[in-house]
């Protein structure tokens, strides 16, 4: 098991070597995106990006919003947001893609 430290104050302390861990992997990423933007996948080319961008967001709010070492009722409320921003993008999507299922008179 690894040996976590805390500050007096009982805030966690993220070793150096951690940031450097994740500066290295958010720069592979960047690099990843720029390189799938230059590869023709037609269709796939928005899925690849928002997948890549979702991983680089989760990185950054698990360890530089320290939301990995938070309580967790701070888990549990980012969660909630999270929730209700997929219903929301998913009730804003239904609407959008049903509107082709209606027949409008012409004029």
């Amino acid at each position: 098991m690894a040996h976590e430290e805390h500050s007096a104050s009982g805030e966690h302390i993220v070793s150096p070597k951690l940031y450097v861990g994740i500066f290295l992997f958010l720069m592979v990423m960047t690099a990843l995106t720029v390189y799938a933007a230059s590869v023709e996948l037609h269709a796939w080319n928005p899925v690849v990006a928002l997948v890549i961008a979702t991983m680089k967001a989760t990185t950054v709010i698990l360890f530089f919003m320290h939301v990995k070492y938070s309580t967790r009722m701070t888990q549990i409320v980012i969660l909630g947001a999270l929730f209700f921003l997929f219903l929301l993008l998913g009730l804003t999507l239904t609407d959008y893609l049903s509107r082709a299922w209606m027949s409008y008179p012409s004029h």
